[in-house]
């Protein structure tokens, strides 16, 4: 499998493929930008996933301590994305802070997706690392 890790900057997101397992790393930027710069970004970041949809995608969220509405309407775009069209990936998170699992545990999203402490505990969870 291809390990490396080349990553690719649109906006304040990198993505990372491992072999077919994308890695999505938000900045803390993600904390801070409006409405409007996550619906930019989203747009950006997803465009190449839905042309090569993964086999599952992990978002690290390691460098982000909260967010908002807006991000987690980001999420759910790429829970969509991985299951339109059938397609059988599965979308995990991967370094999630104990305040974002609170928010995910009030808002139920964490019954949703998996939960990892690490982004190399996830990849592993999804047979890739």
């Amino acid at each position: 499998m291809n390990r490396s890790a080349a990553p690719l900057q649109a906006e304040s997101f990198e993505i990372h493929r491992h072999g077919d397992i994308v890695v999505l790393v938000p900045s803390p930027d993600v904390e801070n930008m409006t409405d409007n710069t996550i619906e930019q970004a989203a747009s950006l970041v997803l465009s190449p996933l839905k042309e090569d949809p993964p086999a599952g995608l992990i978002i690290d969220l390691g460098r982000v301590n909260y967010f908002g509405s807006m991000f987690i309407t980001f999420l759910m775009r790429c829970h969509l994305l991985m299951h339109k069209h059938g397609h059988p990936g599965e979308l995990v998170l991967a370094g999630v802070s104990d305040r974002v699992r609170e928010l995910l545990r009030m808002t139920n999203l964490d019954t949703l997706w998996a939960l990892y402490d690490s982004r190399a505990e996830a990849l592993e969870a999804l047979g890739s690392y």
